[in-house]
């Protein structure tokens, strides 16, 4: 669970100095991935925060994700990407999918779109999981931040 995996700010330092400060964007998950990281140790000193976008609406006008279908790396990267931006981050988490239990836009559910930005550029993975909403939206929650542990670990080299 992402409650188990520490974020440690205090005992690294980055490239620069510091600690690399963090953002999120987040739509499946409803806030679940900004509070997984809020409640970490010294989050206020490397977590800037997040946009819950969980409309469409919000995701195109907002994190500017075009007319890329909401579910998709496209959507994901944009999201990713523009969240860093806006927010003034060195490193940026965007989740998008299908929670369930139904299908959306011909989606399935379980299906997400995970992307991590950074320094070297933006990554998007998609992922399929099993379960009901909660589950789906847990289980996108850890491997968001797994994600964004090794992208903090590949840029400063100190485990997480």
């Amino acid at each position: 669970m992402a409650d188990q995996l520490e974020v440690e700010g205090r005992d690294r330092e980055a490239s620069e100095g510091r600690m690399p400060r963090v953002a999120t964007a987040e739509s499946l998950t409803g806030g679940l991935l900004s509070n997984a990281l809020a409640v970490r140790k010294d989050a206020g000193e490397w977590y800037l925060g997040g946009v819950v976008a969980y409309a469409p609406s919000v995701k195109e006008r907002l994190l500017q994700i075009g007319d890329a279908p909401v579910v998709s790396e496209r959507a994901v990267r944009a999201m990713a990407d523009n969240v860093a931006q806006l927010l003034g981050a060195d490193i940026s988490v965007a989740v998008t999918g299908v929670g369930g239990p139904g299908s959306e836009d011909g989606v399935e559910p379980g299906t997400v779109w995970i992307a991590v930005h950074g320094p070297r550029g933006t990554v998007a993975r998609l992922h399929h999981f099993d379960g009901d909403p909660s589950e789906v939206c847990t289980q996108t929650c850890d491997v968001a931040v797994a994600a964004l542990d090794r992208e903090i670990q590949e840029l400063d080299g100190a485990p997480c």
